[in-house]
């Protein structure tokens, strides 16, 4: 069940990609999502370059956050990953939900990004 499910979000993903690219001056912010943790990068599709690359499992983010895979530790994560994007001069970012729902930690982390001032 558990390798269909997955088989069915790459497809759907695959199917996003077709239409979104993120540039230099308004990279792809790409998401990932395992059970105990969560994954994000802004990515300038057309170098083929990884800008800026976080996780809960970073120690920056661990810190403040005991455990990675709920809503908070999104949250947190989407508002540490806007930061650092400000910091490198990055404003504006295409949302790649990565075949995800729009709903529980890839909401968390869109609106905590966008909270930070990340534009999306």
């Amino acid at each position: 069940m558990k390798k269909r499910q997955d088989l069915a979000r790459v497809a759907r993903h695959d199917r996003i990609r077709r239409r979104l690219s993120g540039t230099s001056e308004r990279p792809r912010l790409s998401i990932f999502r395992s059970l105990k943790n969560i994954y994000a990068q802004i990515v300038d599709d057309v170098s083929n370059h990884t800008l800026i690359s976080l996780s809960t499992q970073d120690k920056e983010i661990k810190k403040s956050c005991s455990y990675g895979g709920n809503v908070k530790a999104a949250g947190f994560l989407g508002e540490f990953l806007a930061k650092k994007a400000k910091e490198k001069g990055i404003n504006k970012v295409v949302f790649d939900r990565g075949g995800y729902l729009y709903h529980g930690r890839v909401k968390a982390l869109a609106e905590g990004a966008r909270k930070a001032g990340l534009e999306f």
